[in-house]
């Protein structure tokens, strides 16, 4: 079986979000780590070279497949923020509705800048998106 990839690593957060291009997108960056902080209780975490994540979760899938992940999190792209808040819990579609400008992808939102969303209904997304996977996949 491969090893995973996105693991945490012992990277400083800070020196990460240091290297981020554009003064905008590092100020987005560092209001994302407050509020997943805020929602999730944890310190932030480097998983992979380029993932800022909070908590972790260990999943399983029907073939067999598993390992640990972060519960939430986001990564500056190139292009956008992607924002790893889609666990695909029920109701999820109609809270997309409130959002704002998004694209998504299928565990993830990405967003252009933080101004372009609500930022109280990304809030509700990580809370209900963080009950989802422990639901579905509760700590043994």
């Amino acid at each position: 079986m491969a090893k995973a990839k996105t693991i945490p690593t012992e990277q400083s957060v800070e020196t990460f979000l240091d290297t981020v291009s554009g003064e905008k997108v590092r100020d987005d960056c560092r209001a994302i780590v407050r509020l997943m902080e805020k929602v999730t209780g944890e310190k932030p975490r480097m998983w992979g070279p380029s993932i800022v994540g909070f908590g972790s979760y260990r999943y399983r899938y029907e073939s067999g497949h598993e390992g640990d992940i972060c519960l939430t999190g986001f990564s500056p792209r190139k292009q956008n923020l992607s924002l790893y808040v889609l666990a695909g819990f029920p109701g999820q579609e109609a809270v997309l509705g409130k959002l704002g400008k998004y694209k998504a992808g299928k565990g993830c939102l990405h967003v252009k800048k933080l101004e372009d969303i609500d930022i109280g209904v990304l809030e509700t997304l990580i809370n209900k998106s963080i009950g989802f996977l422990k639901m579905k996949y509760p700590e043994k």
